[in-house]
């Protein structure tokens, strides 16, 4: 498909500009950002980290924090491949500097 202009900023110019894409747009792929259950990592900062990181409410934050519990993971959100290494890089780095091994990773949906 192509579109066609005029240029009317000079009305006696005959010059015309034509576009035509050369490929289209490609949807970026997703990624689920999943956090993983461990035997040190206290529940309320799990919720905590939900609200903050994911900016769910704390009844959504309460149901992911009781799948990582008791399936052993729960997926905290679906985000393109960027913002999803950064939301991972923030977990690990927010559970690390307060001393727990929560484990945060991605995978592609």
């Amino acid at each position: 498909m192509s579109s066609e202009k005029t240029n009317t900023e000079h009305p006696d110019s005959s010059v015309q500009t034509i576009v035509e894409p050369k490929e289209k747009t490609k949807i970026p792929s997703m990624y689920k950002v999943i956090l993983v259950n461990d035997d040190y990592t206290p529940m309320d900062f799990v919720v905590n980290i939900l609200i903050k990181f994911f900016r769910k409410t704390e009844p959504e934050a309460t149901n992911i924090m009781l799948q990582v519990h008791q399936q052993g993971k729960g997926v905290a959100g679906i985000y393109p491949y960027e913002l999803a290494e950064t939301k991972v890089f923030q977990v690990q780095n927010y559970a690390r500097l307060r001393e727990y091994p929560l484990k945060c990773t991605m995978e592609k949906e």
